[in-house]
């Protein structure tokens, strides 16, 4: 906290970002500033609102700051193709809010929403993804696969064979994303 207390000179906003950032960090079934204002004893929101709203906020500073972190902590991370460091964060912190329930690929592939689910109509088999699971750590997988469709040649080729077998591009991205999530789970577990 002292690293984030430095950026405030007063000592309300630095409460504020306390509290905010011990409440994202709670085990709070939902995190609005409602909830968090609510947990750190504040009658009302106004201040964290105040602070998420007017404050000025160097993103840039902020994304370099993230970088470094996750460059410090898990440089594997970084090594494989389109994981970039926000990425990278966002599936460390949500594999850090739940270590407990990661003792497979499966079931972290699970928590990111990106395990495979069949849809099946009696004809045919089709799977699909799961819509439950961490949105964020979804979207982070999504950002992942979609820079390897752009910049990865071997994704590429992955990409035009299965589109000539007669696969939907849904139905590839589905099966890049749980090899991203898989890749991550290693990548992870290995520290």
């Amino acid at each position: 906290m002292s690293r984030i207390a430095v950026r405030f000179a007063r000592v309300e906003p630095r409460r504020r970002v306390r509290d905010l950032v011990l409440g994202l960090l709670s085990d709070l079934p939902r995190k609005n500033c409602w909830s968090i204002a609510e947990w750190a004893g504040q009658a009302t929101p106004d201040g964290m609102q105040h602070l998420l709203g007017r404050a000025r906020w160097d993103a840039g500073d902020l994304d370099r700051r993230l970088a470094r972190l996750v460059r410090h902590h898990f440089p594997q991370l970084l090594a494989p193709v389109g994981i970039g460091p926000d990425s990278a964060a966002t599936l460390v912190i949500t594999m850090g809010d739940n270590p407990e329930r990661l003792d497979s690929e499966a079931s972290f592939a699970a928590l990111r929403g990106v395990s495979p689910i069949e849809h099946s109509s009696g004809r045919e088999r089709c799977w699909r993804l799961n819509r439950g699971g961490d949105r964020q750590a979804n979207s982070a997988l999504h950002r992942i696969v979609h820079a390897r469709l752009r910049f990865d040649p071997c994704t590429r080729d992955y990409y035009e064979r299965r589109l000539k077998e007669g696969k939907t591009r849904r139905e590839i991205v589905r099966c890049l994303k749980r090899y991203a999530a898989r890749e991550v789970f290693h990548l992870v577990r290995s520290v």
